[in-house]
């Protein structure tokens, strides 16, 4: 989960990990951070245009990145952030999804109150006072704004002239983002045919407003790649995730990416997996081939 015990497992991690990482690296986790690693160039990758673009939603203009390849119209992507919002490392990402092939939006999640950077750099897990600062941010967004944002930022991405509208949108969620891609699904059944989730926090709470209750709402193919730590944190979960999609009759691919730490997939994040993040990103790749027809 994304939350403190997730915050609190990342830190011991960095600590086991020895100090030399913990110092270079708890920079590169928020935006701005000059070290992070390279993200391999997508096979057969098209030319792309990157733009830092607002978008207009219900509450306000959203700080957002765009990329899409210079020709062509492609399948739409919504890329939800993690906790440490839009900065190089998801650009990066964003880049890379948009020479596979896509119309990649990244929006800040913050911008009712906050713009780019939201988060210094150089915040320490094992500081209260840093790990209080990332929880109050957090605390801004709400199921409520998850909705009102999943569709704002869907329809702009049909009025992007890249996007081809005759083919299903994709989602993407890291940390925060995966109650976020589970809502703009059930929000968007007639868009959303293609999800990723990336040890994405609370997907199953007792709350009424569980992000796995929408699933009969939903249209979609999913994956889901979840971290070992969170796994042993709330092992039900995945159980829940599987019986709860096999009954609404939605393709699922549900996975513990062994050895991964919450956080493994973002370049910056100190507990980057490159094995594993690059398995995921495979995976990623499979799931938008076949769903986003």
């Amino acid at each position: 989960m994304c939350d403190q015990d997730s915050l609190n497992d990342m830190a011991e991690y960095q600590q086991k990990a020895g100090s030399d990482l913990t110092r270079r690296r708890f920079g590169a986790l928020t935006a701005g951070a000059a070290l992070m690693a390279t993200l391999p160039r997508a096979a057969n990758a098209l030319d792309v245009r990157e733009l830092n673009i607002n978008v207009k939603t219900p509450d306000g203009l959203a700080e957002a990145y765009l990329a899409h390849p210079t020709t062509g119209r492609h399948p739409a992507v919504l890329v939800w952030v993690d906790a440490f919002g839009l900065r190089p490392a998801f650009k990066q990402m964003g880049k890379r999804l948009a020479e596979s092939g896509y119309t990649v939006l990244i929006p800040n999640p913050y911008y009712r109150t906050a713009k780019v950077p939201v988060l210094p750099e150089g915040l320490d897990f094992s500081k209260d006072a840093d790990r209080a600062q990332i929880m109050k941010v957090m605390s801004t967004l709400t199921p409520q704004t998850h909705v009102i944002d999943a569709r704002a930022f869907t329809t702009f991405l049909d009025t992007v002239a890249s996007t081809d509208r005759s083919k299903k949108m994709g989602t993407t969620g890291y940390c925060m983002g995966g109650p976020m891609v589970m809502r703009t699904a059930a929000e968007r059944p007639d868009r959303i045919g293609g999800v990723g989730s990336f040890h994405g926090g609370g997907l199953v709470t007792a709350a009424p407003d569980s992000p796995h209750l929408l699933v009969p709402k939903m249209k979609a193919q999913f994956l889901i790649a979840i971290a070992e730590n969170d796994d042993k944190g709330q092992p039900e979960a995945k159980t829940v995730l599987k019986d709860t999609f096999a009954k609404a009759k939605l393709p699922a691919e549900i996975e513990v990416y062994a050895g991964a730490m919450h956080g493994w997939c973002p370049p910056d994040a100190a507990v980057y997996n490159q094995a594993q993040a690059e398995k995921a990103w495979s995976r990623l790749l499979a799931t938008f081939k076949t769903a986003l027809v």
